[in-house]
């Protein structure tokens, strides 16, 4: 039994700040090892229900901010930035369930560090016209593998928000939000303790059997969030009218408002293999600020 930790960090245990997530600030340090303890905390679990394998992707910025001399040694990390699936890298190789540890919610939305991707630019994400934060995106290419995500963790709208994309998830709310930068924090000890808990009875509910899920719970992956495959069309409204221009360049890239683009894939995959090249040519092309 193979279970995926897609583990992003704005939603973890304790950070409120940008500099909590943010490479090479004093801050980071500390809570580096917060999130390595929420990861390690649902490693237990997973295992303690019988997983044999655990893979934890780094899916947060860089890509490389789990402390692997304090992971859980039962458990393997994807570490690095360069993916072809980005915070889904682990899915193609065969899972049994998928865990979302650390996520946050949308662009647009309330939540702490709330963004999609990019902490600036992006104003809103619509896939197939239903707004879309990173967790219903992940969630959206593990309905099309028939993966279900069976538990998330962050703030408590975070948690909220997953019912509408991973309504057979349990959740771990870590941190009630008051506003972008400000929660009521549970401590790690306390975090800890949840995720294990809630990550082993997750588990514990799914029904496996050999070679990755059965059709029963194929049929459970395919209902718990985003239904099926297809082709998808995504839309991203940005907070300049030049960013929207500089996207549009790209090749299959429509310009359809001022602030608006959008393009159209396959499937899931490609969708997000697509927008993370979008966000790219977005987070490249923004104007130093001036006064």
């Amino acid at each position: 039994m193979r279970v995926l930790i897609s583990a992003d960090m704005e939603g973890a245990t304790g950070t409120v700040l940008p500099a909590d997530v943010t490479s090479g600030t004093p801050r980071y340090e500390r809570f580096r090892r917060m999130l390595t303890g929420d990861v390690n905390a649902a490693v237990a679990g997973f295992t303690a229900a019988g997983a044999d394998e655990v893979l934890v992707n780094d899916a947060h910025c860089g890509m490389d901010n789990v402390l692997l001399e304090d992971l859980d040694p039962r458990a393997n990390l994807i570490v690095g930035r360069h993916k072809p699936l980005g915070m889904m890298q682990g899915i193609e190789l065969g899972v049994d369930a998928v865990a979302f540890v650390g996520y946050h919610t949308g662009a647009g939305e309330q939540g702490v560090l709330a963004h999609t991707y990019l902490s600036h630019s992006i104003l809103a994400v619509r896939v197939d016209g239903v707004p879309t934060d990173e967790g219903r995106f992940n969630a959206l290419v593990a309905a099309e593998a028939g993966v279900p995500v069976v538990l998330v963790t962050g703030d408590d709208l975070t948690c909220a928000a997953s019912a509408d994309w991973a309504p057979g998830a349990r959740t771990v709310a870590v941190k009630t939000a008051l506003s972008r930068h400000a929660a009521i924090c549970r401590p790690p000890a306390a975090t800890a303790a949840d995720i294990r808990a809630v990550a082993e009875a997750a588990l514990s509910e799914l029904p496996l059997g050999h070679a990755g899920l059965p059709e029963e719970a194929a049929g459970r992956g395919a209902t718990s969030g985003p239904v099926g495959s297809g082709p998808r069309t995504v839309a991203v409204d940005v907070d300049s009218p030049y960013l929207a221009d500089r996207a549009s360049a790209m090749p299959g890239v429509r310009l359809d408002g001022p602030r608006t683009v959008s393009f159209d894939a396959p499937d899931a995959r490609s969708a997000l293999r697509h927008f993370r090249a979008l966000t790219w040519v977005i987070g490249g092309g923004r104007e130093a600020e001036w006064t």
